[in-house]
């Protein structure tokens, strides 16, 4: 058994770190079956030496988080939580030493600053720091479309692109948008409205319009993009589980010249036809190994929405790992 004093200098983020009734403190022992009293600043950590030194480790980096000017929230909580047995378990990522303190990635605009609340996402977000190809896949709640977005939103501020380009496979409106109402914005609006969720909590809401006006943010549905190169452009394609093949080597080959590209999609959630094989499933087969593209894969562990999106995911992989194959395709 060990036992782990914590003292902490500055009492008004030490409150904030245990949080309202100790809450936040309630949720480590929950998580990790130790035991916590607080006096004061003062904390003191009982429980099994390795989920000990996790409690030490997750509230040494919620500290530093506060210390920056950062508001916990308990997503935040859990996601120390989680990296913090990630690199217990030696799932270390670059920064993350085993015994010294967590240095979590983060994405920051002007706007907010976001930290990594897993392992997978620590390493998708360093994926997109430095590859200008990365694949994000997984299942919903992992955050893999809005730290997407949230990467591009600070490229395109930090000048290292000149736009951002978001496109989606309108699957449910067999991609046929011209029997639609209103202009190309508004045909497309509904299939995009996670992208400009995203966006406007990066970027205040009144820049993001004068921006798509200007064209320096683009809303593209996929089968516009054909016959394009997209140079010193971000672009974004979201629920890309729901292309063909044939869309997604169209995509692909768009990257111009100082372009960053990231896909996003589910494999378990595909609406194409049946009989039609996943542009993404193809994708990530034929270029495995390809020097300079990055995929980075989320599972269940890695669901920061609410917890039981986390247990419904996991409930629907039993179901689908027990029924054998209902007519969807697995990576």
């Amino acid at each position: 058994m060990a036992h782990i004093v914590l003292t902490f200098d500055n009492n008004r983020l030490a409150s904030a770190l245990f949080g309202q009734f100790d809450e936040n403190l309630a949720r480590l022992e929950q998580k990790l079956g130790i035991e916590i009293s607080s006096k004061g600043n003062l904390l003191t950590i009982k429980g099994e030496q390795t989920a000990a030194e996790q409690a030490r480790r997750a509230l040494d980096y919620l500290y530093e988080l506060l210390q920056k000017g950062a508001d916990l929230s308990p997503s935040d909580v859990d996601g120390a939580v989680r990296i913090a047995v990630a690199t217990e378990d030696q799932l270390t990522l670059p920064t993350l030493e085993r015994k010294g303190k967590m240095n979590a990635a983060q994405i920051s605009t002007r706007k907010r600053t976001i930290y990594a609340r897993s392992a997978n996402q620590d390493a998708y977000m360093r994926a997109l720091e430095r590859s200008e190809l990365v694949f994000g896949v997984g299942p919903a709640g992992t955050g893999k479309t809005y730290l997407a977005v949230a990467h591009a939103a600070m490229l395109l501020e930090r000048g290292l692109v000149e736009r951002i380009i978001l496109s989606r496979p309108a699957v449910e409106a067999g991609e046929r948008l011209g029997f639609l109402p209103g202009d190309m914005k508004e045909k497309v609006d509904p299939y995009l409205r996670p992208l400009y969720d995203a966006l406007y909590d990066m970027i205040p809401a009144d820049k993001v319009e004068r921006a798509i006006a200007a064209e320096v943010i683009e809303i593209a549905p996929l089968a516009f993009m054909r016959g394009r190169t997209l140079r010193n452009a971000a672009v974004i394609l979201d629920e890309a589980q729901n292309t063909t093949a044939m869309q997604m080597k169209m995509f692909l080959t768009r990257l111009g010249e100082g372009g960053r590209m990231i896909v996003t999609g589910d494999p378990s959630q595909i609406d194409l036809p049946p009989n039609t094989r996943s542009g993404l499933v193809e994708a990530l087969q034929v270029l495995e190994g390809v020097q300079g593209i990055v995929t980075v894969r989320f599972n269940d562990v890695d669901v920061v929405r609410h917890p039981l999106v986390a247990e419904i995911v996991k409930a629907y992989d039993r179901h689908g790992a027990g029924s054998g194959p209902r007519g969807r395709e697995d990576i």
